[in-house]
């Protein structure tokens, strides 16, 4: 049966309900989403792309509305959601639940809201004579590492005129942040050599070792800021380095023969990943080098779980701000500590800031909600997007 505008819903209240429903985590298929979307979109003849993961498992979705000329605006969201799992909720939080102007449920403020709200926008635009093509740009995998986003930027670069701005939607209560963190996942793991413990002179423990390259990545911190590798625009102000989970030893009276440890650099944009790595491996490369001269089997090896997502700089981003002023935004410029696409679209060369409806304090946790207010504004946000691609200079001030 064909899908037709009178059988799908119009509002982003509505939109968001049917969004919600969708448990798309990360890792796991987010192909029954992206499907409702097409049939969406197909409903008012709205050209769109799937750009695939490895696995054929995941899909990065890529619509436009308007002319497939330079000058567009990208509104990028990711699909995908955080598990809910140890969390104890209130309501259903598959099922979109409204209570005291608040919409409850996962992924209902990051960023499915604002998913709904450019949704929303398309039955409007398709009547419009856009002068300028409106890009939605969804994504899969975001919250374990924004995987599924550079492909969809390599194909949007290399396959279509030039955007002049990226607006990707995560909750800022709809201010503009032009500073993002960069974000790099590692995993060292501790070779160490096993003795009874009785016998310390004969092996190398290696959750002693461990410990050892833990103090070390807290006390970098230290020297970064005792060295003024500073940005005041962040409520951290250094490049934050921070050990989530270890693990190593089979028993009390056993030397540990390995230990592991997975942790994140979070770094300043202007900094990068690899000035802060770089005391790290130092570090443990001349650790390894005594240890070795001990006993050959020791060993320390310290890999990437995931790609560094890099920051977003306050820079070149005057068609993208200028862009925010005239849709009335006119909050002060953020920045934020969490990791977002926005640094990837500016590093594919494009125009990115941050900005959308909800608040990041309600995402992840139990009882994740979205104001209605919040969720209007970003319904009449893009609306006003609409009317502003009409004109001819799009971006002006």
């Amino acid at each position: 049966m064909t899908t037709t505008p009178a059988s799908l819903p119009s509002t982003a209240r509505d939109i968001l309900a049917t969004l919600v429903g969708f448990d798309v985590l990360s890792r796991q298929s987010n192909l029954a989403l992206i499907e409702w979307v097409e049939r969406f979109l197909d409903a008012y003849d709205i050209t769109h792309e799937r750009i695939e993961s490895d696995d054929g498992e995941r899909f990065n979705l890529l619509a436009r509305i308007g002319p497939d000329v330079a000058g567009g605006v990208v509104l990028s969201g990711h699909t995908d959601v955080v598990p809910v799992e140890g969390q104890t909720w209130q309501t259903d939080p598959f099922t979109l639940t409204e209570r005291d102007n608040r919409l409850y449920g996962r992924g209902s403020c990051d960023m499915k809201g604002f998913l709904a709200c450019a949704l929303s926008g398309v039955p409007g635009w398709s009547q419009q004579d856009l002068q300028r093509p409106i890009w939605l740009a969804l994504s899969y995998d975001e919250e374990i590492g924004c995987l599924g986003a550079p492909r969809m930027i390599e194909h949007l670069v290399v396959h279509h005129p030039e955007p002049a701005a990226v607006i990707v939607g995560e909750p800022t209560l709809m201010a503009p942040v032009t500073l993002q963190k960069g974000i790099t996942t590692l995993k060292t793991i501790v070779h160490g050599v096993p003795a009874h413990s009785s016998q310390v002179n004969q092996g190398i423990s290696a959750i002693h070792v461990a410990a050892r390259l833990v103090s070390r990545i807290e006390n970098i911190m230290s020297e970064l800021a005792e060295e003024n590798h500073l940005n005041d625009a962040f409520n951290v102000p250094h490049s934050s380095l921070h050990v989530g989970t270890i693990h190593g030893g089979n028993a009390i009276n056993i030397m540990a023969q390995h230990c592991e440890f997975d942790w994140e650099i979070r770094h300043l944009p202007e900094e990068g990943f690899e000035a802060v790595f770089e005391r790290f491996r130092k570090h443990s490369d001349e650790l390894e080098a005594t240890l070795k001269a001990v006993n050959a089997d020791f060993a320390i090896e310290t890999t990437t779980l995931t790609d560094t997502v890099p920051g977003l700089e306050d820079r070149a981003n005057d068609r993208a701000m200028a862009l925010l002023n005239r849709l009335g935004v006119h909050e002060q410029q953020q920045a934020v500590a969490y990791a977002t696409e926005a640094g990837q679209f500016q590093r594919a060369g494009l125009q990115a800031v941050i900005c959308g409806p909800g608040s990041i304090e309600q995402a992840h946790r139990a009882d994740e909600f979205i104001s209605l207010e919040q969720l209007d504004r970003g319904e009449r946000f893009m609306q006003s997007l609409g009317h502003i691609m009409t004109e001819q200079d799009t971006t002006r001030g």
